[in-house]
């Protein structure tokens, strides 16, 4: 189980324009909003989406890169960000190798959970919530907020 404190798990994937990235291409230059969810265009996941969407620009304000990870393919990726006009960055984890590093896994639907990373790549922040989908954005929002006031502190 990963924790708060931790190094976050470096991973590689293939976005919804299939890119190959790896989470090792944002350290050092983002925090990450590195979010976990069960399935596109399903109520609760279209409803997190549109609110990571929403609270776009707050998230670009705080050097913010959003990527939203689920097992469905780059084809479903694509047709969900197109369809809901998504700005980040939709990877998909058909084998759930990047849940099981991140012990997102669930018991029946897989695990709705937020990680928040900041630039040296540590985890500042873990948000678990499968009935609350819209809140992940305000968890998000806060850690976030806290690792500007400590960066600010430090200038």
């Amino acid at each position: 189980m990963v924790k708060i404190g931790e190094k976050a798990p470096i991973f590689e994937a293939v976005t919804d324009s299939g890119e190959r990235i790896s989470l090792a291409d944002f350290i050092g230059k983002y925090n990450i909003v590195l979010y976990f969810y069960p399935k596109d265009d399903t109520p609760g996941c279209t409803t997190e989406a549109c609110a990571f969407r929403d609270n776009w620009d707050s998230l670009k304000g705080f050097d913010a890169m959003v990527i939203g990870v689920s097992s469905d393919d780059t084809n479903s990726h694509k047709k969900f960000k197109q369809k809901y006009n998504l700005p980040f960055i939709l990877v998909s984890d058909p084998d759930k190798k990047i849940r099981e590093m991140y012990n997102a896994k669930g018991f029946i639907l897989p695990a709705r959970i937020t990680f928040v990373i900041d630039k040296k790549g540590v985890i500042r922040h873990i948000y678990n919530s499968q009935m609350n989908p819209g809140n992940h954005v305000n968890e998000a929002l806060k850690a976030l907020k806290q690792i500007k006031s400590e960066e600010m502190s430090k200038s």
